[in-house]
């Protein structure tokens, strides 16, 4: 439990940053800055907060599909029901237990449906801290934590805040694949994988897709090395129990997905938000990472597809993939008929290599 005025001066350099220069993708996280810091705007008659957090460690490696480059890797909290169904029920049902504690007591329910500071919040409450990586870290569930909270007009006793474990330890800024971290405590969003793969609508810079992987839905890499995860335990919540046929697609299979299909296969996952677009401009980045020629059949039918997002990054996996010669063959065939000029730019300058 924490104060609606608990929260550290800085918290929350992604906020920071977005505040000093937001565009695209998230300019509503610089619209919200000032309602995130404080609370109190956002209700109130807020004099109380009550953080939950729910421990969705995985049961084995969380990295363990990286090593697979013919599968698809897909972030551990996306790989079973959607969380933010599972933590609003726990929530609501703990804040209906707080009004009848007080009638007349008012409590408002809250995850990620509007600009609250969870990680700050769960420092001052004393679950953890925010560690080097900017996410949340409990000495008893390392980095495997979701977060909600529960604004309330009773007045309820502070918990202590918990004090910073991270140490000399550099392995969350060391192991990042795009170099996301300028510094410690300091996360550069436009480079993090997660927000590449999620949050971002557009094209993946070039300079990107190869640390992407077989990464095709947000990134663990900063989480599963914390070493305060020698104390994390697996989910015990049955709503957090990986899916099988999540937990290392193949990509070949995904990529054959149209848009029915991904909807159904992904009903009731967070993965499904980003659509089917998207999505398919990840796979084609992991495909043409995979280095399986087979693969590359999957990229040449995406050649004319209708949307240039996804022409763009099949272009790109084809390059990487066929032969020089074969490459030719296929720009010879699609290029003089391409009117997006992204796409045309990604034949032009053929693979990185």
């Amino acid at each position: 439990m924490v104060s609606p005025d608990a929260i550290p001066e800085a918290p929350d350099r992604l906020a920071q940053w977005l505040a000093a220069g937001a565009h695209g993708d998230m300019e509503w996280m610089a619209s919200t800055a000032a309602r995130r810091a404080a609370p109190l705007t956002l209700w109130s008659g807020a004099r109380s907060i009550v953080v939950l957090g729910a421990n969705y460690g995985p049961e084995g490696d969380a990295l363990g599909a990286l090593e697979d480059l013919g599968a698809g890797n897909i972030s551990v909290y996306a790989r079973h029901r959607d969380y933010h169904d599972v933590i609003k029920g726990r929530l609501k049902l703990l804040a209906s237990w707080l009004a009848r504690q007080a009638p007349g007591a008012q409590v408002k329910v809250f995850v990620d449906t509007a600009p609250v500071m969870e990680k700050p919040l769960a420092a001052a409450s004393g679950m953890g801290w925010q560690g080097k990586h900017t996410n949340l870290v409990s000495r008893d569930f390392g980095s495997w934590l979701f977060l909600g909270t529960i604004f309330t007009t009773l007045e309820l006793e502070p918990d202590a805040p918990e004090t910073d474990h991270c140490g000399t330890c550099r392995a969350c800024l060391d192991i990042c694949p795009t170099a996301a971290f300028p510094a410690p405590y300091q996360i550069d969003a436009r480079r993090c994988i997660s927000y590449l793969t999620i949050e971002h609508r557009g094209h993946i810079a070039r300079q990107f897709r190869v640390a992407m992987g077989n990464r095709v839905y947000g990134c663990d890499d900063c989480l599963a090395v914390c070493p305060w995860n020698k104390y994390a335990q697996a989910a015990r919540e049955a709503g957090f129990t990986a899916r099988a046929d999540l937990t290392a697609p193949r990509l070949a299979e995904l990529a054959r997905l149209e848009d029915a299909g991904f909807r159904q296969m992904f009903s009731g996952s967070p993965v499904k938000r980003i659509g089917h677009e998207r999505f398919l401009r990840n796979l084609l980045i992991a495909i043409g990472n995979s280095g399986d020629v087979l693969l590359g059949g999957i990229a040449r039918e995406r050649l004319g597809h209708a949307s240039p997002l996804v022409r763009a990054m099949a272009v790109w996996a084809a390059a990487r993939l066929f032969p020089a010669d074969v490459f030719e063959t296929l720009r010879a065939a699609h290029l003089a008929d391409e009117r997006d000029e992204d796409v045309r730019g990604e034949w032009a300058l053929g693979s990185d290599e």
